[in-house]
């Protein structure tokens, strides 16, 4: 941008150039609104050049009708503030979206006023080619493993892990649980470890419950940044800047004190508190992208971090690293993973993982070496009131997860079981949308489940393809287990990481063609559970 300026003590404007790249986090959206980080080059002819100034921008087109701008700069030694914005006037669209009217401040003091114009002519061009779309800070795999609770009591939060040794044929399941008692109780965190061994009983320790001591997010606390929480999005309540300027009460251009800069329109933005503006302790934002520091789940001497599980219940201690593979894997729709308003959400960080380390026993010892497996994530209201669920690791990178379930809501409760089954091979994932296998069109031609034990099954077509699924789960290798929702009532589970999987898939070529099959025996991770 190309102006002028008049700095206090000068009797003639001065030519000002601005040269600056903005990063937002999230996407620019005209109903939002939207912070990013300012850096670039500031020159007043004569006065000052500097390439380092840096600063906030506000992007609010609809909900306060302005773009504004604060960037710190140095001159002569001195720190600077640049404090102004452009109203929005759908009247008057071009010129006010490229006139910048300014101020600069110096210790919350006036020391100069001017006037900044994007030059159309020779500038659009490059700014449009200057457009990208965010990525997103670290891998999305980790950013998946923060605490999606907000700290609403009635909701339970679950991170588990369930692998296969290869040259054992042993299972082991990891369960990770936060629950938050309907009734205000305080929130506890508690879980268990077991071990299938391919000859031999099962084995498991619980550990817990104690008190919950992770950090809390969720929806009421989510961040539309992708990383650690940044500059822009700290509140601006009397923390000096870079400038040195308090920024609860900086002068506004008539002189006056404000209450948090108040704007034109005099609604206070301290801390910018709008109906799109949350407090950015680190949660999903609305591309389905979790966001935010991925401090994972912590309970006593057990905890689940970036590549790392370690932990200890009863006689078991376990330390493994986690060598996640592949994309994210949404098991339930993505929205429901931002926005909770399905009974539970279920999701992979990662399609499949390795796993490297130890698990002891007494005196015995498991080591592993890239044992094959997943991690994955629930949120929501507690168990269903049956359900049956499925991870087939199919080798050469395919995937098979499958969730069928009956809800506990009252007229959910009399459908049949819900499937959801993401079939991820040769890099894409089958069907294309998640809610196809659960609702069909309007209900017809959803999938179908007929859950039992120790067999159970599951069927359905989308497009041209129809697969077929058939688990056993031998009832030597299955682990009965109890849980308490949320609400007090209990369900039990009955675990195998031991299972038989017999999964078909079929195309339509003017008849039923087979076009793949896989035969696990032994290495499919299965439980159905039920009240």
């Amino acid at each position: 941008m190309l102006g002028r300026v008049r700095l206090a003590g000068d009797a003639a404007d001065r030519p000002v150039r601005l040269d600056l790249l903005a990063r937002a986090d999230s996407l620019v959206l005209p109903h939002r609104t939207t912070r990013a980080r300012l850096t670039g080059r500031l020159r007043i002819a004569g006065r000052a050049d500097d390439p380092s100034a840096e600063g906030e921008l506000e992007i609010s087109l609809l909900a306060r009708r302005r773009i504004r701008y604060r960037l710190g700069f140095d001159l002569e030694g001195r720190r600077l503030l640049l404090d102004g914005w452009k109203s929005v006037s759908f009247r008057r669209p071009l010129s006010s979206m490229t006139v910048l009217p300014y101020t600069l401040y110096e210790d919350g003091a006036r020391v100069g006023e001017g006037t900044l114009r994007f030059p159309i002519a020779t500038g659009l061009l490059p700014f449009l080619a200057g457009f990208r779309f965010p990525r997103a800070g670290g891998s999305a795999a980790d950013r998946y493993l923060a605490p999606r609770w907000d700290g609403t009591p009635g909701r339970t939060e679950v991170w588990y892990t369930t692998l296969t040794d290869p040259a054992t044929g042993t299972g082991v399941w990891l369960h990770h649980e936060l629950v938050a008692p309907r009734d205000g109780a305080p929130a506890y965190a508690h879980g268990w470890i077991a071990v299938f061994p391919k000859e031999g009983p099962v084995e498991h320790a619980r550990f817990g419950p104690v008190p919950w001591a992770g950090r809390q997010g969720g929806h009421g606390g989510r961040t539309d940044t992708d990383g650690s929480t940044a500059r822009t999005d700290t509140a601006t309540d009397g923390w000096t800047d870079r400038t040195g300027a308090p920024t609860d009460g900086w002068p506004d251009r008539t002189g006056t004190p404000t209450d948090g800069c108040t704007d034109r329109t005099d609604a206070p933005t301290d801390s910018w508190p709008d109906q799109t503006d949350t407090p950015t302790d680190g949660w999903p934002d609305r591309t389905g992208t979790a966001t935010g520091r991925a401090d994972g789940f912590v309970a006593g001497g057990v905890g689940v971090a970036p590549g790392r599980l370690t932990g200890s219940a009863g006689s078991f201690t376990w330390a493994l690293t986690e060598e996640l593979q592949g994309p994210p894997l949404h098991t339930f729709p993505r929205w429901s993973w931002r926005r909770p308003w399905l009974p539970a959400t279920h999701l992979l960080p990662a399609t499949r993982a390795r796993y490297t380390g130890t698990v002891r026993h007494g005196t015995r010892e498991l080591r592993l070496t890239d044992a094959p497996g997943a991690s994955a994530r629930i949120f929501g209201h507690g168990n269903a009131r049956r359900w049956a669920w499925l991870h087939a690791d199919l080798g050469g990178g395919d995937v098979l997860e499958i969730v069928a379930a009956v809800s506990t809501r009252r007229g959910l409760d009399r459908l049949p079981p819900l499937v959801f089954l993401r079939l991820y091979r040769n890099g894409r994932t089958w069907p294309r949308r998640v809610e196809r296998t659960a609702v069909g069109w309007a209900g017809i031609g959803r999938f179908r489940a007929d859950i039992g034990l120790p067999r159970w099954r599951v069927e359905g077509r989308a497009g041209l393809r129809r697969i077929r699924v058939t688990v056993t789960q031998p009832p030597d290798g299955t682990l009965a287990l109890d849980y308490t929702d949320p609400d007090g009532t209990a369900a039990v589970c009955h675990n195998s990481e031991r299972a038989d999987a017999d999964v078909r898939v079929e195309r339509w070529w003017g008849r039923w063609r087979p076009e793949a099959a896989w035969r696990l025996s032994g290495t499919a991770h299965a439980e159905v559970g039920g009240r």
